[in-house]
């Protein structure tokens, strides 16, 4: 051992506790508004039916026609791949693991819409339609038929549809707690937000409702539907999409990116409106940057070009949807909407070559770091962070298995939940 360094300070230690004392205010805000991710499974996709086409069936009707599409127009793994480009090493695992989740759990998430997919109707029919929603998801959940997130979408906090929008989600709140209790998986999104005090308002009445029923503080959240481009850019040059998120008082749980209704409103003509747009990405790089570290998380829109008619058409519309997928996987968008039960083969298929393909060097980037192995990339923290992020969101939608993931990494999956959501001071690795 060589001679022992001698240290020497200026300070006096009182000088750190007072810069302490005086950050402490700074301490608590960080700590409120950047929780970081909430740890929980985050579906790959929304898929919207109107309040009046939702029946006990949906769920299992939508992946029997997905299964349809590929044994009419892709019969095979060769086929699949060829027509999306997936490389010949994974078209086999993909093509399985693709129609596996079909036959397993076609739907991750499902918002029953009483908004532009409903329409206006009349009171006593939106009254009904939304009671027997209420009815149908709680027995979905009880049977065990249910996607894992089910909601509604109800009408927006604008003058003209709120009352019709607040008795809509009264009338399904109330019709889930006479049947059982709000489950779980329960979604709500608001769509259309322009200003944050509407976002104010909505905590309002769900405020409102949970003392009605005894329910905790603020056991229930909601998305936010950025569809305007005044969500984005307020009229005093603020970004109000984080306002809206502070207006939430933690209930804010995504932010959805609406293609249509968005692009619409800076003015880009119908035949252009697309997700890939520069219009679309500008918004969701500020709602990505807004909802970074807050726990919020950003949802990509939908492509409204269906993949119907003839198989040379089908096949061109998927190869659109699969690459609108993969894109948005690529800037860390890890869900969007299907409109169209064809579009769920080309979503798993986009999102499972996604997490496949970079399985190996994940993994043995992480094994490395848990290590301290250097290998030929120098990773941080932060990126062991990103990894198994990646790593548990491959394993939660089906394109991983556990146990290739521990065979790969040495790792659990209570060791990867560490690492994607650590503690300070509080990561300890086991063995699998």
């Amino acid at each position: 051992m060589g001679q022992q360094e001698k240290v020497a300070t200026s300070l006096a230690g009182t000088v750190s506790e007072e810069i302490s004392a005086s950050l402490t205010a700074v301490d608590a805000e960080l700590a409120r508004r950047y929780p970081g991710d909430p740890g929980t499974r985050q579906p790959v996709h929304t898929v919207y039916v109107p309040g009046d086409v939702f029946e006990p069936a949906t769920l299992r009707s939508w992946g029997d026609q997905a299964l349809a599409a590929l044994d009419e127009h892709a019969p095979d793994a060769a086929s699949f791949a060829a027509v999306l480009g997936i490389p010949e090493e994974l078209a086999g695992p993909v093509h399985d693991r693709v129609r596996a989740k079909l036959s397993r759990e076609p739907v991750e998430d499902l918002r029953i819409d009483f908004e532009d997919g409903y329409g206006p109707r009349p009171d006593a029919e939106e009254d009904e339609a939304a009671g027997r929603a209420a009815r149908l998801v709680s027995e979905a959940y009880a049977n065990g038929t249910a996607a894992p997130y089910m909601g509604i979408r109800m009408k927006c906090m604008e003058a003209g549809v709120r009352d019709r929008g607040i008795r809509t989600t009264d009338v399904f709140l109330t019709g889930l707690m006479e049947a059982g209790g709000l489950p779980e998986g329960l979604v709500l999104t608001l769509p259309k937000v322009t200003y944050p005090e509407q976002v104010t308002a909505f905590v309002q009445l769900l405020e409102a409702f949970e003392k009605a029923h005894g329910l905790d503080a603020g056991r229930i959240g909601f998305e936010i539907q950025i569809e305007t481009s005044q969500s984005i850019l307020a009229a005093d040059g603020t970004a109000a999409v984080a306002r809206m998120i502070d207006a939430a008082q933690g209930r804010a749980t995504g932010l959805h990116y609406g293609t249509f209704d968005y692009s619409a409103c800076v003015g880009v003509s119908a035949a252009y409106q697309a997700s890939d747009h520069p219009a679309a990405d500008h918004a969701k790089a500020v709602m990505q940057v807004a909802a970074a570290g807050t726990g919020v998380r950003v949802s990509d829109g939908s492509t409204n070009v269906l993949p119907v008619g003839p198989t040379a058409q089908v096949h061109e519309a998927w190869r659109l949807h699969y690459g609108l997928t993969r894109r948005a996987l690529a800037r860390a968008y890890y869900q969007g909407w299907d409109m169209h039960p064809g579009h769920l083969p080309t979503r798993y298929a986009a999102v499972y070559t996604f997490y496949r393909e970079g399985l190996e060097s994940a993994a043995a980037r992480l094994a490395a770091y848990v290590a301290k192995a250097g290998g030929d990339v120098m990773d941080e923290p932060a990126t062991a962070k990103a990894l198994s992020g990646y790593l548990l969101r491959g394993i939660d939608c089906g394109a991983l298995d556990t146990a290739e993931v521990a065979r790969l990494t040495g790792l659990t999956r209570a060791d990867l939940d560490a690492f994607a959501s650590p503690r300070r001071g509080d990561l300890t690795v086991t063995a699998p």
